[in-house]
């Protein structure tokens, strides 16, 4: 049974600048290390890792220094049929989906 998550854009910014400070974390880079290696200001990953906000090339950029950009590249990918998202309420509420 899938669950039908909300969530709003703050939340996914947070979860994607959690997920890159874990792994600047897990790679003992500071931030200052980070900004030499992709070219993103070590304010601009501050404010990020605090906030969320960042542009997106910037994010692009963090995200190919610290992770395989091939992974988001294939979110915009199409889906698999058996992942498909409901296409009513009332798919939602029969639990069809």
């Amino acid at each position: 049974m899938r669950r039908l998550l909300l969530l709003d854009e703050a939340e996914v910014q947070q979860a994607f600048a959690a997920h890159l400070r874990g792994l600047r974390e897990q790679a003992k880079l500071s931030r200052e290390a980070l900004a030499e290696r992709s070219g993103v200001p070590a304010a601009t990953i501050k404010k990020f890792e605090r906030t969320g906000q960042i542009a997106f090339r910037q994010l692009l950029l963090l995200w190919q220094s610290l992770d395989d950009l091939q992974r988001l590249y294939a979110l915009t990918q199409p889906a698999s049929k058996g992942a498909a998202m409901p296409s009513s309420i009332a798919e939602v509420l029969k639990d069809e989906f």
